[in-house]
């Protein structure tokens, strides 16, 4: 049997993840498995207070060989298009908004990198700050997430697929970004998509889908899964839990 672990949509909360990533060392050691990999679904950062740790968290533990796999969320990719040489707006946004607007959380990381931003600062008096403060090795991290991961008959992705299209011909936009489109199809993807992005009050299993975002950037709870073929469970101190059963709308 193919097992897999993934863990929810994280928004810089490094002390939930450094919980979450107890339990499956937890599991772990229930099930004699040291070889499954850790899937981390996206959104490492915004929102939370500590984005800079979880990136170095993340990058240490791959560093020293961990089994860990990374994808890139939405937030992730807004952060990296903000720090490049010429800061870019990611087109997916609505047209008022950008990475550093009151909803996305980009100010709250920018903090944790020791930057301010004061109201009525203008794009090109912060960003070359930002980019000093932010080391190149997180920047180039961030902009080397892959956005797709297949492992057994899962794919992980951050946001979903669209319908229809071959996995192999799905564009960046879609896979960090789609909503509607993915939640309200109950066609057969052929594996299980395991996704984020769009909180959930559970772990739900749709069928053709999971989703494993708990809420962590809202204040809620950040959630590891275990996955063994089609089957998940959440992980809890107390063991593992069936995901909750839903409907496609």
């Amino acid at each position: 049997m193919v097992r897999t672990y993934a863990i929810g949509d994280i928004h810089g909360n490094l002390d939930k993840l450094q919980a979450v990533h107890a339990l499956i060392a937890e599991d772990r050691a229930r099930c004699g498995d040291e070889g499954a990999p850790v899937v981390h679904i996206g959104d490492l950062v915004d929102r939370g207070p500590d984005a800079r740790g979880v990136i170095g968290y993340l990058m240490a533990g791959q560093a020293r060989g961990e089994n860990w796999i990374v994808l890139k969320g939405n937030h992730d990719r807004m952060m990296s298009m903000f720090l490049q040489e010429h800061p870019m707006v990611d087109t997916q946004l609505l047209i008022d908004h950008n990475w550093l607007h009151p909803r996305l959380g980009g100010v709250e990381t920018l903090a944790s990198y020791g930057v301010g931003v004061p109201d009525g600062i203008r794009t090109y008096q912060l960003h070359p700050e930002a980019r000093a403060a932010v080391p190149q090795t997180h920047r180039d991290f961030l902009e080397a997430l892959p956005a797709m991961y297949q492992h057994g008959e899962v794919c992980f992705v951050h946001a979903g697929i669209r319908p229809g299209v071959p996995l192999t011909e799905q564009t960046e936009d879609d896979l960090c970004w789609i909503r509607q489109e993915f939640h309200n199809s109950n066609v057969d993807h052929g594996p299980l998509i395991v996704h984020g992005h769009t909180p959930v009050d559970a772990v739900t299993h749709y069928g053709n889908r999971v989703n494993i975002d708990t809420g962590a950037g809202h204040g809620k709870t950040l959630t590891a899964v275990v996955i063994e073929g089609r089957d998940v469970w959440r992980l809890s101190p107390e063991g593992r839990v069936p995901a909750k059963q839903g409907a496609t709308p």
